[in-house]
């Protein structure tokens, strides 16, 4: 089973500000701008919040109601109008779908996304980042590998439920990709109660990314186990040993700036999978 460190969402180059980490611990992780999206931010209910005036204010830009919004991966059944047989979905394409490919990710494997968030306030009525709280990577949500389909492979009438997604507005793209989600959570030693794709509501220790006390958000402390190692090339992306340093039980890892998919084989790898399982059961 492979593991995918999955970069989505808002940050300081895709939305100009990172997501919002909401005063009671919520986690609202913003989609990316996408203007050939058929989707708005106006469309997208998030527990009753307008997620157009809400990135309005944040950002200090006006008429991000009617813009598109890239909601992908597409995880909360509440976000949209659904038809029937909808199912959770992540669609991925050029370079980062081709490194999905080269590293041999199939049915079974696990995403977990992440994203940039900072802590927001209310103030006369308006919401603002906290001017003391500085940005984290965080885990906000995950998504179990069903199926694997080509878009352009597709039959015309073929999964009606999912023709909204914004992966249907892109020209013909051979490396154009829809994961679809698994309807349980199949983890051994897990009981399958967990849907197959799902969101972190509020935020807690065990999915931050960013090592306590970091002025750098890139900095992430990880459990030992995910450091590179005899015969374990580790996770994609930072299989150079120099990005790593262990001390203890833990590791801390200087992080990609760039890439948006980050593979871990866990072949071997049992306490990477005892991490998983805690951080799911915390769900």
């Amino acid at each position: 089973m492979r593991i995918i460190l999955s970069r989505k969402g808002f940050d300081s180059s895709a939305g100009d500000c990172p997501s919002a980490i909401l005063p009671d611990g919520r986690l609202c992780s913003l989609p990316i701008p996408d203007d050939s999206s058929p989707i708005t931010y106006g469309e997208i209910d998030y527990d009753g919040i307008d997620l157009g005036e809400l990135v309005d204010q944040l950002t200090r830009k006006t008429g991000w109601r009617g813009r598109g919004a890239h909601l992908d991966p597409d995880l909360r059944v509440e976000a949209l109008p659904r038809m029937p047989g909808w199912r959770p979905m992540l669609g991925q394409s050029g370079s980062a779908q081709g490194h999905l490919r080269n590293e041999g990710v199939t049915a079974g494997d696990l995403f977990l996304f992440f994203g940039s968030f900072r802590p927001i306030e209310q103030v006369s009525g308006s919401w603002r980042f906290c001017p003391d709280q500085a940005s984290i990577h965080a885990i906000w949500g995950w998504l179990q590998v069903g199926e694997i389909l080509k878009v352009d492979d597709l039959p015309a009438q073929a999964i009606p439920w999912a023709r909204y997604h914004p992966h249907f507005a892109y020209e013909q793209d051979p490396t154009n990709t829809l994961y679809l989600a698994t309807e349980k959570l199949a983890l051994g030693g897990m009981p399958p109660r967990l849907p197959g794709a799902g969101t972190f509501r509020y935020l807690n220790e065990r999915r931050v990314l960013t090592a306590p006390g970091s002025a750098l958000q890139t900095c992430w402390q990880l459990p030992a186990c995910f450091a590179p190692g005899e015969g374990q090339a580790g996770l994609s992306f930072h299989r150079n040993r120099s990005r790593w340093s262990t001390v203890g039980d833990r590791c801390l890892l200087n992080s990609a700036f760039r890439g948006q998919e980050f593979v871990f084989d866990t072949q071997g790898r049992d306490q990477v999978l005892t991490w998983l399982r805690n951080l799911l059961m915390s769900a």
